[in-house]
């Protein structure tokens, strides 16, 4: 079923509709880009096609409003053109944290089978380096294409983050990874038309390789923060304060830690650099492991605080927070959920949920109602600063909180 107009005018084909493809999609058709926007997900496409988002996102309705005035339309179908950005998962395999190229391979074939000759495939996904030389060059080589003249592959990968999406897409530096210098700038004047901030062309590998690297500092800087949560906690330290003032030096930065590491980037990105390099990634992978440990670090003190409190019963405990991060409804690799999945384990049920930004209920337990939620609890733990937690904290006075993410001011609060 087709969702898109007639038009002679050359396209730009966006493939995947998720949190990276539709922002962008958007984007460049307020930019004054005809654009036609293609997911395999006919739902998404119709409710998309009947002017309704399928996430929120501050600044995102207003964007698509002008993007619906300017043309942009979707479909289920991918284009006849001359120009693709593909922005699909990119997940990892958990047995050997290498990357799942299936989406990507799978969406590029089907460009292949429909682009014009000359077509370039811009990748937004993000991907391990070297994937696009495994694994895409070697589908148009075997189609007898000739890579630079009947196709041009080009690595742009994105750089957003939900909740300041719209502001990044302006404003972020952006990469250009070609294979030769002409296609880097035409693709750099299209990114232009609606970023703001510096674009640099690079080869393909190394921007590949420079956005798994930013996740990865990241990930490193935050599980140095948590490993030091976990020595002041055996220890009767001040984590918070220690790093306020270590933070004072010009050469020092250290991030805040927190219940976990969520979202598709920095708790997936670092696994690409595990897999394809095991022997060289000690640091990476030792990071990832204390990131990842950290769910079991807030169950360890929601037990503690049970036996302080003298509370025997788990469904006395709630969960504030589903979201991987404040002010959005991306739960992708949510703490929270890695949480609720280590108290599965340990036949621990009947804890209460409630997250303001998820409309549906994806959990047992889980409350649409914050102050239902609050009455039936004792024991508050607060994995997500939403703002909606900021603005109520006169609510849960009379709980025992447990903040994760150091954001409240309540005397007996409790911290990591």
């Amino acid at each position: 079923m087709m969702y898109c107009k007639k038009s002679n005018k050359k396209i730009i084909n966006v493939i995947g509709l998720g949190y990276i493809g539709l922002p962008t999609a958007l984007m460049l058709a307020k930019s004054g880009i005809e654009v036609i926007g293609t997911d395999c997900n006919k739902h998404l496409v119709e409710s998309l096609s009947k002017g309704k988002l399928t996430f929120e996102e501050e600044g995102l309705e207003a964007l698509f409003k002008d993007a619906l005035s300017n043309g942009i339309t979707f479909t289920t179908e991918y284009q006849k053109t001359d120009t693709y950005i593909i922005a699909v998962p990119t997940p990892y395999i958990n047995s050997s944290k290498k990357l799942d190229p299936e989406y990507v391979i799978s969406a590029a074939n089907s460009v292949l089978d429909n682009c014009e000759n000359g077509a370039i495939i811009i990748i937004e996904s993000t991907v391990a380096p070297g994937t696009i030389d495994k694994y895409l060059r070697p589908e148009i080589l075997k189609r007898g294409l000739i890579l630079g003249e009947d196709v041009h592959l080009v690595h742009a990968p994105e750089r957003i983050i939900p909740g300041n999406m719209i502001y990044e897409l302006e404003h972020n530096n952006r990469t250009v990874g070609a294979d030769n210098i002409e296609i880097g700038e035409k693709i750099k004047e299209l990114y232009a038309s609606f970023c703001k901030s510096d674009i640099v062309i690079t080869d393909i590998r190394s921007a590949e390789m420079s956005k798994v690297v930013e996740n990865t500092y990241r990930d490193i800087n935050i599980a140095f923060a948590n490993e030091l949560a976990k020595i002041c906690r055996t220890d009767n330290m001040d984590v918070y304060e220690i790093i306020r003032i270590a933070n004072k030096h010009p050469r020092v930065n250290i991030l805040q830690p927190g219940p976990g590491v969520g979202g598709h980037c920095i708790s997936v990105d670092p696994w690409f650099l595990v897999g394809d390099y095991p022997d060289l990634t000690n640091l990476i992978l030792t990071a990832r492991k204390i990131n990842d440990s950290m769910p079991s670090h807030v169950l360890g003190r929601i037990r503690n605080i049970m036996r302080e409190r003298k509370i025997t019963d788990i469904s006395k405990i709630g969960l504030y927070g589903l979201a991987y991060k404040e002010n959005v409804d991306d739960i992708r690799e949510s703490p929270t959920l890695q949480l609720l999945e280590k108290m599965d384990e340990h036949l621990a049920f009947g804890v209460k949920v409630y997250d303001p930004f998820i409309k549906t209920r994806i959990v047992d337990h889980q409350f649409m109602n914050f102050e239902d939620f609050l009455n039936e609890i004792e024991i508050l733990v607060i994995m997500t600063a939403h703002d909606h937690i900021k603005n109520n904290l006169e609510l849960i006075k009379d709980k025992f909180v447990l903040d994760t993410k150091n954001i409240c001011n309540i005397d007996g609060i409790y911290k990591l």
